[in-house]
């Protein structure tokens, strides 16, 4: 079986118009994590699926995953994405929305190409379709967000629920799917999905404050910069005092025009005031703690389960 670098060069390379698919192999070879594949991955190999069937829809995920990255830099107008240019930012606004759009069908088109039965194929279809759906109304949670004073910590995680964990819910099942698990276990694994996903966002989150640049390979701080009110922001609001309340959300005002390293400084020092650290840490032990115990449903051997466990306490302790 080939990389999955691979497959996306044999779909992609030497298509025309260049102008179309030059930056979507650009988006795909930039450096990631390649998590959503892996996840598709370890959930088929549970139960002992076939390999080729797991890599069509692992590649399908993942184009999915990086169709969403495109439009969101240029919603956030971001201009670098893991280190490089980003499309919109190499090439042109135009250019990143109809590539962007060509991604996420010809990442529907490799769900068609599974040899299994039609029954199957048009579950995971359908769980790929109803992903990409609530991946867009987390998108639309996540601007409202950002122009309206009050969000609850209950709101932001079912906005990062719907944006991100969904996804990772949508790739165990779907590996699931694929291999023919039971009831039980798929939905297991889609319960999975959803709290490593929402823990995974967490950690993004504490990881923006707190990382060590040189390790996070990114710099640190851009979610203060843009007033993102994350999961660190709102539960520093809720153990802050009356005076630490009203500063922070002075500085994460539009109107403050503050320096950006002065303003970090400063947000970071009640952060640290309040120990937010601590607490988002617990949060996430609380979500990692609810994976393990949608482990114990998947209903296989316990020795085939120690790849989604070993990925776990990997991304719990992740860095970066």
């Amino acid at each position: 079986m080939c990389t999955i670098e691979e497959y996306f060069d044999n779909i992609f390379q030497d298509q025309e118009p260049k102008t179309l698919y030059e930056p979507i192999l650009y988006t795909l070879k930039l450096p990631g994590k390649r998590l959503r594949p892996q996840l598709v991955h370890i959930a088929a190999e549970m139960f002992d699926g076939n390999s080729e069937n797991a890599g069509l829809v692992a590649s399908a995920y993942e184009m999915l995953h990086n169709f969403t990255l495109i439009h969101d830099d240029i919603m956030d107008k971001a201009e670098i994405r893991r280190g490089r240019p980003t499309v919109h930012k190499k090439w042109n606004t135009n250019v990143a929305i109809l590539s962007g759009d060509a991604l996420v069908v010809t990442a529907l088109l490799q769900i068609h190409k599974l040899s299994c039965n039609p029954e199957t194929i048009l579950s995971v279809a359908k769980l790929f379709a109803q992903v990409s759906m609530e991946t867009c109304k987390g998108q639309q949670y996540d601007l409202d967000f950002e122009t309206v004073e009050t969000v609850t910590i209950a709101q932001y995680l079912k906005m990062i629920q719907m944006k991100t964990a969904t996804m990772f819910a949508g790739c165990l099942k779907s590996g699931g799917l694929v291999a023919n698990a039971d009831t039980e276990s798929l939905q297991a694994l889609f319960d999975l999905g959803i709290h490593l996903g929402i823990a995974f966002q967490l950690a993004d989150d504490l990881l923006d404050v707190y990382a060590d640049t040189e390790v996070f390979g990114k710099s640190i701080g851009s979610d203060i910069k843009d007033n993102k009110k994350t999961f660190v922001y709102l539960k520093a609001l809720e153990l802050s005092n009356e005076t630490q309340a009203q500063r922070l959300q002075s500085l994460f005002s539009a109107s403050n025009n503050m320096n950006e390293k002065t303003k970090f400084q400063e947000v970071k020092a009640i952060f640290d005031a309040v120990n937010v650290k601590q607490a988002t840490e617990e949060k996430i032990s609380y979500y990692i703690d609810k994976c393990f115990e949608d482990i114990d449903h998947i209903r296989v051997d316990e020795k085939k389960k120690n790849p989604v466990k070993s990925l776990i306490q990997q991304l719990k302790n992740r860095s970066k």
